[in-house]
Formats: C-alpha cells, structure tokens, sequence
C-alpha cells in the first residue's frame, strides 16, 4: 500500500528545470508520507515526474519504486496489491517477459507491454496506478475494480497531474484548487462528494473499473470492467449455490493472506466480518483480531467480537472507548481528510487503524457484502415503500403520516420517531430517488432555507441528486432493486465506506484488504437474482445459508448494526463547544455561506430535543471543520 503522485509537463512548453520539478514531486509525496512511511521514490524523466511513497508489504528489499521494466520502455508508480501476481508472472515469462524482482509491480508493467490496455482484465486486486511508456509517450493510469484504491486528476494550463489524495496536488503552486458552492451543496446532500466529482473545479476522481491514457495533450477515459447483470435462475440447487458461494469466499481471503509482514483481521463481531476471521483461521495458526467497542451500551458491540475471537482462539486486541475520548479526536481526524466526509464511523475506523497498526501491518476486514447481497434495511425498505405507494392518499394522510408523528424521540442508536419520518420523506419518491432520500442528510427541499447563494438549478432533486439518478439510469438490470444495489455499490460504498477505510487506515501505514470484494466472488454474486440475496425481509440470505454452519448462533441471527458512534448526545454536550462556535450566528454571518437563522434553529430544536437533527448537524459541523482546517477558495 502506498501513495502515488506525479505529473507530465505539455509537450509544446519548456519545463521548469529538473531540480525544481524534483522538488515539486517531492512535495506532492511528502504530504502523502503516513501512506508510505518505508521509503520514498522519485524518478524525472523529459516531461514526465512520477513519484511514490512505499509501504512495505511485498518484496521488501527490491519492490522500490519507480520501477521500471528491464528495457526502460515504461516506468511505473503504483498503490495496491495484485493478489494472482505469482500466476501472472508465470504465464508473462513464458511470453518473454524477463522479471528481475519477486514484486508485484513487476507484472503490471508487463501487462502493459505486452498486452496494453487489455492487460488490465487479468489483474485481480486492489490498485491503482501510473505508468509512463517513454516509447510512446503515454501516461496510462488505472483503478480497481470497485474504487478501493483511490486516483485523482486535474488538467491545468496543460498540465496533467495526478495523485492519491488531493493533499498531494494542493502543493502544486501552478494549480488553482477552488471550491464552487455547488460542490459544498453536493456533499451536504451525500454527505461525502460523489465520483466522478471533487470538492474542487476541475478535478476529478477516476472511476472505478476505469482507464485514462494522457498522449499529446489529449485525455482518453474508458472502462475496461463493469459489474455484470443479474441472469437467469440458475441451473445449479440452492445447496450447490452455497457451496461454491462457500469456496469462492475461501478462494478469496486466501488470496489476500499473500503478504511478507504481519497480517490481522477487523473484527466487530458481525456477520460480513466474523465470517472473514473464520475462514482466515481456518488458514493461518493463531491469527489476530481487532476491534472496538464503547461505554454507551447501545452502540456497543465488543461482546459480539469476542465471542467470534474465542470460537475460533484468535490473538484477540480490543480497546473500549468513551464518547468523550472520541470526540476529542473529531476535529483532528476530519483535519487530515483530503475531502470532507460526514460518516461518524471515520472515529472508531481511525482509531481501531491505530490498534491494529500497533501489531500488524495488514488487515483484511468485512467491506462489500452489504451492498452486493443486499444487507442494508434500505433494500427491504425500497419494496415496502413501492406497497405504501399504492395506498390511497388519504389512508397516508390521515392514518399512517400522523401515527407516525406520535413515536417518540431518542438519542439512542434507533430514533423511532426519525426512522418513521425519513421513511415517509423517501416513500413516494421516484424510484432513482427514494434510497437517496432516505440516506441524505439534506434533501433539496431540505436546503431551500440553508444556503445565502445557492448556485442556480442545484436545488431541484434532478440536479442535486444527477449521480445518482445517471448510475440508476446506466445499469439495464430489469428489476429496480438490482439497479438500487448498482447505485450502492457504485456510490455510497465507493465513496463512503472504501474512502474511509482508505484514509482511516493510510492514516496509521496500514493496509486495508476486501476480500469479499474478489473479481470471482463479486461477479458470482452479482449474477444471482435477488431472491438470493433478499428473501423476503430476509438480507443477505444465500450469504448466511452458505455460512450457517462456520458462526457462532449468535452472529448468524444478529441484526445489521452500522459501526456508528453517539452523534445525538455528542452535539448536544461533548461537542457543543465546537457547534457553538463553528455553526453560531456570528461565524456564519462572517464565513457569507448559510442562512445563519436556518442553522441556528436546527441547532435549538436538536438541543432542546424537539427534533432530532444529528445527520443534519453533523454534516455541518464536518464540513466546518474541514473547510477551517483547509481553506479553500469558495467561488460561485
């Protein structure tokens, strides 16, 4: 795991002279120093500068990069790992290609020389890259699959620049790094920025299962993998489905045990990953395991955990945590974010990163299965609201809308009261919407009154919410909820969950593994129907089934719970300080943003518990945070 970062000066134009773009590059990665603490590479060469930050994982005495091929055609500077880099490095000797390290890097480059952009089809892992072809004159560039690993890009006064976080392209004095209100709009309602977008103009993040080639001032952007269509009912029983389901997962997690350092696994004692440690036990003597838990009971899952560590005797670390403890670190940790992100897991993800990283230097965790086997409540939810649809007006009106109006509120994990109004507020939705709605913390109507100068046009749902309705719209599956999936996967794990573990565990040198995010695996599952995977009200069924026998009962019978944190009491006491200031009348009315007599009366009516505002609030105070920590230029 490692930070990458580079550029390639226009053709027509003479570059600054080496030494100073040497010292542009190294710039650009030493901001990205916690993603490679082992060493740092930094390679010239005529308009191309290519510079890397190196985790050590695989190879570690000759896996340095830049590296380049054996000829000195291509060089390349890459983060992530190929998982069947040793049965690709067979099969390309026997082609001629002539390896000179036991890295992983290695075979990338000759997937390019050989095979150019087809190549990528043969690599299965987590990447993403940069190659520069001295031949050609090419820049080719690549991501995973689903996005683990993270690329951006601008184009500026004909310069191509790229790295892993955009920290490392903030220190490139030539670029403009501005922040229109449209974009502080856009993550508000998400909560995070969606891809293809960034919280700045003309900077962009590369899609997932996506190439670029950059040749004479031209960018190309193509895919080159895409998540496959559900088929037919397949031919095989519902005890064959399980069984290779069960080796495909075994297949999986074996792959990622390929590492030359120590290696763990997240525990938090739910299903996604309790069923990742047991297999890994099955594997490896005595593995690691991790996990917190909280002194707020509902929140709190650590029992969870240690039932899975002592059913299958794992090196067991836990570490229980205060809210206060937590919030402490909250400001801090939104600081070091190259994007502003509103998820309140970043805290715990950050801090379990840190335990971890004390003992171990990879980490495979439960990322992928709620998204592919349907584990949300919100899919389940989707066709019950497609039922109340149908239900007269007024039996919504006059039964239903004020029944729910009488549940009451708690700051607790569940919110009755806010479940039943986020429900409704989504229900009648437009089917590209209603899972949006009910996942956002500002809906457009929700942000009418929040803003002093909305950018024209951001306010109508069509505009605010494109991304998502373009990903509902682009995947051809005949039935909605597949597409409801697609738009999971392709955005909110994308850009919420993946970037979390990215940054939380980069943060502390530690490399993060999916393995139910396997090529395999992936396109089995996403091939099934969906009644192999919501069963009634039953998620992740073929999941469990496959699994029945490997967990613990009570794992297997437990209900989904989101690694969240007590955001409700934590505006309303421990970080009220910092809501005080960063969301009070005067600042706002300084920072020109908001309609400071909006915020404030979210604020009241969250303190004095009339409404339960903790999304809304949330996501404010991020972004303050953020916006205070950074600075950047707002434009309109």
């Amino acid at each position: 795991m490692c930070g990458i970062a580079g550029f390639i000066w226009p053709g027509a134009a003479t570059p600054p002279p080496a030494d100073e773009r040497r010292a542009l590059l190294s710039a650009m990665t030493g901001a990205m120093a916690h993603r490679g603490p082992d060493g740092e590479g930094l390679l010239i060469d005529g308009p191309a500068a290519l510079g890397h930050r190196r985790l050590s994982i695989i190879d570690l005495a000759a896996g340095s990069q830049p590296m380049e091929d054996p000829d000195g055609r291509a060089v390349i500077t890459f983060n992530g790992e190929i998982y069947n880099y040793r049965e690709l490095r067979a099969r390309y000797a026997t082609r001629g290609f002539r390896f000179r390290t036991n890295s992983d890097t290695e075979v990338i480059l000759a997937a390019w020389l050989l095979d150019g952009p087809e190549g990528l089809d043969a690599l299965e892992g987590m990447f993403a890259f940069a190659l520069w072809d001295r031949a050609s004159r090419t820049l080719f560039a690549a991501r995973d699959r689903f996005g683990k690993k993270p690329l951006c890009y601008t184009i500026q006064n004909g310069v191509f620049a790229f790295a892993s976080e955009l920290t490392a392209l903030a220190t490139l004095p030539f670029l403009r790094l501005e922040t229109p209100v449209s974009a502080l709009m856009r993550f508000v309602a998400y909560e995070y920025v969606p891809t293809p977008e960034t919280i700045y103009k003309d900077v962009f993040k590369l899609r997932p299962g996506h190439y670029l080639l950059w040749r004479d001032g031209q960018l190309t952007t193509a895919p080159y993998w895409e998540m496959p269509l559900p088929g037919p009912e397949p031919r095989e029983s519902e005890e064959e489905l399980c069984e290779k389901l069960r080796l495909l997962l075994a297949q999986a997690v074996k792959r990622r045990l390929v590492a030359d350092v120590p290696l763990g696994v997240f525990l938090s004692g739910g299903l996604d990953s309790s069923t990742v440690a047991a297999l890994t036990a099955g594997m490896v003597s005595r593995i690691k395991t991790f996990s917190i838990g909280f002194t707020e009971a509902s929140y709190d899952e650590s029992r969870y955990a240690r039932l899975v560590a002592s059913r299958f005797a794992t090196d067991h670390h836990e570490r229980i945590l205060s809210a206060d403890a937590c919030g402490s670190m909250l400001p801090e940790i939104v600081a070091r974010f190259d994007e502003p992100m509103a998820d309140p897991s970043i805290v715990p993800t950050y801090l379990l990163s840190q335990v971890t990283r004390e003992n171990v230097t990879v980490a495979l965790g439960g990322d992928g299965p709620d998204e592919l086997f349907y584990g949300y409540e919100y899919f389940p939810a989707f066709r019950l609201a497609a039922g109340y649809d149908r239900l007269p007006p007024f039996v919504r009106r006059r039964l239903i809308e004020p029944l729910a109006k009488m549940l009451p509120h708690s700051a607790g994990y569940i919110n009755p009261r806010f479940v039943a109004d986020t429900f409704l507020a989504g229900a009648t939705a437009p089917q590209w919407l209603r899972v949006q709605t009910w996942l956002s913390a500002f809906t457009a109507e929700a942000q009418a009154g929040l803003w002093r100068s909305p950018t024209p046009g951001m306010l109508a749902p069509q505009q605010l919410f494109a991304p998502t309705r373009d990903l509902f719209e682009s995947y051809a599956a005949d039935d909605p909820l597949a597409r409801v999936g697609y738009v999971f996967a392709r955005q909110y794990m994308l850009d919420y969950i993946l970037v979390k573990v990215d940054r939380c565990s980069m943060m502390h040198s530690l490399e993060a593994r999916a393995p139910f995010l396997d090529r395999d695996l992936a396109e089995f599952v996403c091939r099934l129907p969906a009644h192999y995977k919501l069963r009634g009200t039953k998620r992740k069924y073929l999941l469990k089934k496959a699994v029945a026998d490997l967990l613990p009962k009570g794992i297997l019978g437990r209900g989904k719970r989101g690694f969240l944190i007590p955001t409700a009491d934590w505006l309303r006491k421990q970080l009220r300080p910092q809501v005080d200031h960063l969301l009070g009348e005067r600042h706002l009315a300084e920072q020109g943003l908001f309609n400071p007599k909006e915020i404030t009366r979210l604020v009241a009516e969250h303190a004095t518990g009339a409404a339960d505002h903790r999304k809304k609030l949330w996501t404010l105070l991020v972004l303050q945070l953020w916006l205070a920590k950074h600075k950047p230029t707002i434009i309109p």
